[in-house]
């Protein structure tokens, strides 16, 4: 009998049989390996994931070097084979092997034999990004106004005041066609803003002081100066790259490589946020489908969500609760539940759960923690926790009826991909031969809201400058009553081109999403 004609409850009995038999799936699943029970691996109890719950979301946790990378790998190895595409996250620099086919040894051969895995080396296709061009990958750029005030105000590290104060600055740029692709064309709008000539502007806008608006122009050239300017202009990704698949059917694994900005923490797990709250915005409603359009592993989820204000996290939980109707499917990484807020939790149907540490009180109560998360099961859940070997979880997803399906002790499969990073240069070869790269490779400035300001600003320092000229040195032979210096710039170019765009298409107010994303169809 071959592996997947195995029944997956043969052989075991007992409580081991019963959890097995919540296992036991009709249509397609993912399997992830096989029951422990009572120190005892049961190869023919196989622990499986249904292909269409993939859409209700996921976490998957545990303590630093307990496997949870080789579970995302393992994962995504099998939604690819069933032509599923899937997007990485690579933060460690690790992920880069699923292309590649893994080597046999006798590890991996005794551990296929543990769990009844007929492992066969094989490489998945991949596409490699990296932001905006730092470090290997294509690169992958948001615009400014795509990105939204919100995820700014997150990355920049704004308290509430000054997110609602950026966003309000938004809306300026917005309903004056003021283009924002790049951080110098957002920096030039505050400081106009808060210039001499822009302060009658400033003043229409509700709300909005000159310090406020100080604050964060100092926050914008801070972060500029950190280098992270390289991630915000054109050419805009767009995300409707992730969702393709390969000319053999395969889903493709579309691999973010994130070792070069780790000292980003904020902005790559903001980027992230983006590009789901983009694929939000963009797709179609779908309800459940057979088998999930995407599936999208949010990597060291805790950075989204440390220090978020409460509308970030309503956002969040909103993007998530919906998107699954979209058939995108979420499975956060974290090291313990608590790093994710529980109206979040509370959505992710699909738990696997590495080993947790408890060496000081505060392991001891995230571990007391975990532990109330998990339906009630014959485990002593706080001992197998702590118990369990790399490469092993505690398991919980949701049956083809949306059930919860027994607690379940599991021996991870190996993954049949190399389990660690492919050689650079193949790497490099790899993204050079994308399809994509000549299209998002070099960046583009086109004219936006800093050349519009510039140019604006320099015309009416000149005609100013010109007025003066000519009054000084005009015969005074009839006294006329000439406009005011301060009438001449409000007069000048700048306000003009600013008036004169309200009304067209750029000038026309965005329209933006739960996240303040500007909201586009392609």
């Amino acid at each position: 009998m071959s592996e997947s004609e195995q029944p997956p409850t043969a052989g075991a009995t007992g409580p081991a049989a019963e959890i097995a038999a919540g296992y036991a799936f009709d249509g397609p699943a993912l399997e992830l390996g096989a029951l422990l029970w009572d120190g005892v691996c049961h190869p023919d109890a196989r622990i499986r994931i249904p292909l269409p719950v993939l859409n209700r979301h996921g976490l998957v946790a545990g303590a630093t070097g307990t496997g949870k990378t080789k579970t995302l790998q393992l994962i995504a190895e099998q939604l690819s084979a069933n032509g599923v595409p899937v997007f990485l996250a690579d933060v460690k620099g690790d992920v880069s092997g699923v292309s590649a086919p893994g080597t046999d040894g006798e590890k991996v051969r005794q551990r296929a034999a543990e769990v009844g895995q007929e492992w066969r080396a094989t490489g998945f296709p991949c596409e490699f990004y990296g932001l905006g061009g730092t470090g290997p990958g294509i690169p992958v750029r948001a615009t400014v106004t795509s990105f939204g005030p919100v995820l700014l105000s997150k990355v920049l590290q704004l308290n509430q005041t000054q997110e609602q104060s950026l966003g309000l600055i938004f809306h300026y740029a917005d309903s004056k066609g003021l283009e924002l692709f790049d951080l110098k064309d957002l920096r030039a709008v505050v400081a106009f803003l808060v210039s001499d000539t822009g302060k009658a502007e400033l003043k229409g806008i509700g709300g909005l002081s000159t310090v406020t608006a100080g604050v964060i122009l100092r926050s914008i050239t801070a972060f500029e100066q950190q280098g992270a300017g390289d991630f915000f202009g054109e050419p805009e990704f767009d995300t409707a790259e992730l969702l393709r698949t390969a000319p053999d059917g395969r889903g493709i694994v579309s691999v973010l490589e994130l070792p070069a900005v780790q000292d980003k923490p904020q902005l790559f797990s903001t980027f992230l946020m983006w590009m789901l709250a983009d694929l939000f915005g963009d797709l179609p409603e779908v309800g459940d489908l057979d088998k999930p359009k995407l599936v999208f592993f949010f990597d060291e989820a805790h950075l989204l969500f440390s220090g978020a204000s409460k509308a970030f996290l309503e956002s969040i939980t909103q993007t998530v609760r919906l998107i699954r109707s979209k058939g995108v499917g979420v499975f956060f990484v974290t090291q313990t539940p608590k790093d994710v807020p529980s109206d979040v939790l509370a959505q992710l149907g699909n738990r696997v759960q590495h080993a947790l540490r408890a060496f000081t009180p505060d392991d001891a109560k995230a571990l007391k923690a975990t532990v109330r998360t998990f339906p009630n099961s014959p485990y002593d859940l706080e001992e197998v926790l702590t118990g369990l070997g790399t490469g092993e979880a505690v398991v919980t997803v949701l049956s083809e009826k949306g059930a919860p399906t027994p607690v379940a002790a599991t021996r991870l499969r190996a993954p049949e991909s190399l389990m660690g990073p492919v050689d650079a240069a193949v790497l490099d070869a790899a993204v050079k031969a994308s399809p994509l790269y000549g299209r998002y490779a070099e960046a583009v400035d086109r004219e936006s809201a800093y050349e519009k300001l510039t140019a604006e600003q320099r015309a009416a320092e000149e005609a100013a400058l010109e007025a003066a000229t000519t009054e000084a040195t005009r015969a005074p032979r009839k006294k006329k009553e000439e406009p005011s210096l301060a009438e001449q710039v409000v007069g000048s170019g700048i306000f003009t081109s600013l008036a004169r765009s309200i009304g067209t298409q750029l000038g026309r107010e965005i329209s933006r999403s739960l996240f303040g994303t500007a909201r586009r169809r392609r």
